[in-house]
């Protein structure tokens, strides 16, 4: 007879082979490796959102900056040094839509040097500089290339990365605000631009409101005849400019200018025909100016130029410019009549000490130092420059 052995079904279970023991320490596997990713995944975002928080605030605070900015000049200033620390770039360009050179004027009327912020570009069409900005709505992040680039960049970046912020207003495209990265993927195609994109619209928003603001400040500081500034504007900028050139001890040079034998003009053609040869005076004289110099309109036929940062030679050399450009070509007072028109000119420099305070006294005394050069002028025959031997020093 057989011997019959009775087994548990885990006795059972124990003695078959598990055939699925390999498969589910794999599977185990990869749902750790799975896990791991997502875990990586879940790190990188918060990552990002921390980022995105960080350039929020950052973006937002900046954007506060841009639209408190009180004058012209300031604006330009927090656009490209501002934002440049702000976001840690390499460098920042802007390039502003001015055809008519009015923003230029403008910033120069704020007392500022445009030579003091070369990243600034003023130009007539900005699609000239970069033709792939007439299509840009939103910002452009990309590689630096050469061939697209780099008359937008004049030297400011050789290499890496571009985000290109069009500064776009009433369906206008006035500008375009460049950042710029050493870093080739500081700014690539698949980085969200929306932060850039509202940055871009305030910054557009700032600008003209900054050029309105300065025109109506303008418009209380100009004379309505000429166009040139007027008197409360020159004195305003004298103490300016002295104050600078205490800084940098260098000179300031101030020309007075007068219109020879004027009321003749307008006893013998009338206030109208007198308010014309102002005005084209005014017009000769400024196509002379350098772009730092003010000119302004000192009252009745008189004028004034301010040279920043220049020298007694450099101010008898503009009064030069300035006495042929009158006089080598006559004017023409109504249809049939043409007179030639001559001026005295007077040049005189001031040298602030490091000590002096008080500008407004030494401004008065330089225009009256150049006043005093003026009239010796006059008195040799006019048509010609004298220049006062005396340096007006604090």
């Amino acid at each position: 007879m057989g011997v019959i052995i009775w087994k548990t079904a885990a006795q059972w279970r124990s003695a078959v082979p598990d055939r699925r023991a390999p498969a589910t320490a794999e599977r185990v596997r990869a749902l750790e490796a799975e896990n791991r990713l997502l875990h990586e995944r879940l790190q990188g975002l918060t990552e990002e959102v921390s980022r995105n928080e960080l350039l929020l605030r950052k973006t937002q605070e900046r954007e506060l900056e841009l639209l408190r900015a009180d004058s012209l000049a300031k604006l330009l200033e927090l656009l490209i040094h501002g934002l440049k620390s702000s976001y840690q770039l390499d460098a920042i360009t802007l390039v502003l839509h001015d055809p008519q050179h009015e923003i230029r004027h403008l910033v120069a009327g704020d007392g500022f040097l445009l030579e003091e912020l070369k990243e600034v570009q003023f130009v007539d069409v900005v699609t000239n500089v970069v033709p792939q900005l007439s299509d840009l709505e939103r910002p452009w992040l990309g590689p630096y290339r050469k061939a697209d680039h780099e008359l937008l960049l004049q030297g400011a970046a050789r290499s890496g990365s571009l985000a290109l912020i069009p500064l776009w207003r009433n369906e206008k495209l006035d500008g375009v605000l460049v950042f710029c990265s050493a870093d080739p993927m500081r700014f690539n195609r698949e980085l969200a631009s929306d932060f850039l994109a509202h940055l871009g619209v305030v910054a557009a928003i700032s600008v003209e409101n900054a050029v309105n603001r300065a025109r109506l400040v303008r418009s209380g500081l100009t004379d309505f005849l000429t166009g040139f500034h007027n008197r409360r504007y020159l004195h305003a900028r004298l103490r300016e400019e002295l104050a600078r050139a205490q800084r940098v001890r260098q000179f300031l040079v101030c020309l007075m200018i007068d219109v020879d034998h004027f009321k003749r003009i307008n006893d013998q053609y009338g206030h109208l025909a007198g308010d014309a040869v102002l005005r084209e005076v005014a017009r000769r004289i400024d196509a002379e100016m350098r772009t730092s110099d003010t000119g302004a309109r000192f009252g009745g036929d008189e004028f004034a130029i301010v040279l920043s940062q220049g020298s007694v030679e450099d101010g008898e050399r503009v009064a030069s410019r300035v006495l042929r450009a009158v006089n080598s070509q006559p004017f023409k007072i109504g249809a049939q009549i043409s007179e030639v028109v001559t001026l005295s000119i007077g040049v005189a420099a001031a040298a602030p000490g490091p000590e002096a305070r008080d500008h407004k006294l030494l401004a008065e005394r330089l225009i009256a130092e150049a006043d005093a050069a003026l009239y010796r002028a006059k008195s040799a025959g006019r048509n010609r420059v004298a220049t006062s031997q005396n340096v007006v020093i604090s």
